[in-house]
């Protein structure tokens, strides 16, 4: 019960990023709304070109689909993958479970800056040459304050990459400066301001909403149980 009680006050006092008409609000709840920023949406709210295809971890034949929408500035984001790493490493690595990341950048227009445009491009020059997985949980690990907006220099996001093996190469500081994948993250971003979701992180299994309602919180062994309850079911 005690540990119950400890999971819904994290969740009461999660701080989340909203999108409200287009635009993005991060709001900070502690039982009730006590605090509120409203700004642009970093981004187009729409998206007439194709739609951008998330990074996938994982094995295409997973039983289970966890899609995750997050930005790398944002503080909650780094609350849900301090707290879920290990359990989705460990699913995914056992193949029951495949993670699909639409990586936005809502706070670069919330309160201004270029980190989550940059750290979402580094992330994906790092997916070009399979480690995104590890580079990603590397920038949340070192996720600055929201304010804060030192993912905006590139020189930050090539030093974070001595972290993962083999990563810090010529290939990757290139796409890094030249922001080869700007136009990528501006598309998922749109995506993402487009759709009926609201906040980030926006946490699904298999299409259903499943983080960020107090009332039924989600934990590691929850994750864990509903995706091996969905591989017995295949």
């Amino acid at each position: 019960m005690r540990e119950e009680r400890e999971r819904e006050k994290a969740a009461e006092k999660r701080m989340r990023v909203l999108k409200v008409g287009g635009t993005a609000t991060a709001v900070l709840a502690v039982a009730a709304v006590v605090g509120v920023l409203a700004a642009n949406s970093g981004g187009s709210g729409s998206n007439d070109g194709p739609a951008a295809e998330p990074i996938t971890v994982g094995q295409s034949t997973a039983p289970a689909t966890l899609t995750v929408y997050e930005d790398f500035r944002c503080p909650a984001c780094s609350q849900f993958e301090n707290g879920f790493r290990d359990v989705i490493h460990e699913l995914t690595d056992a193949g029951t479970l495949k993670a699909e990341y639409h990586l936005v950048s809502i706070i670069d227009g919330n309160i201004r800056g270029d980190g989550s445009k940059n750290a979402a491009n580094a992330a994906q020059c790092a997916n070009d040459q399979g480690s995104f997985a590890a580079y990603h949980d590397v920038l949340f690990e070192n996720q600055p304050a929201e304010a804060d907006d030192a993912f905006g220099d590139k020189d930050l996001l090539i030093d974070l990459a001595g972290q993962v093996d083999g990563l810090d190469n010529a290939e990757f500081r290139t796409c890094v400066q030249e922001g080869t994948h700007d136009d990528w993250v501006q598309r998922s971003n749109a995506d993402f301001m487009s759709s009926d979701f609201n906040a980030t992180p926006t946490i699904l299994l298999n299409g259903e909403n499943i983080y960020g309602d107090p009332s039924v919180p989600l934990t590691p062994d929850s994750l864990r149980n509903q995706v091996n309850q969905l591989a017995a079911g295949s």
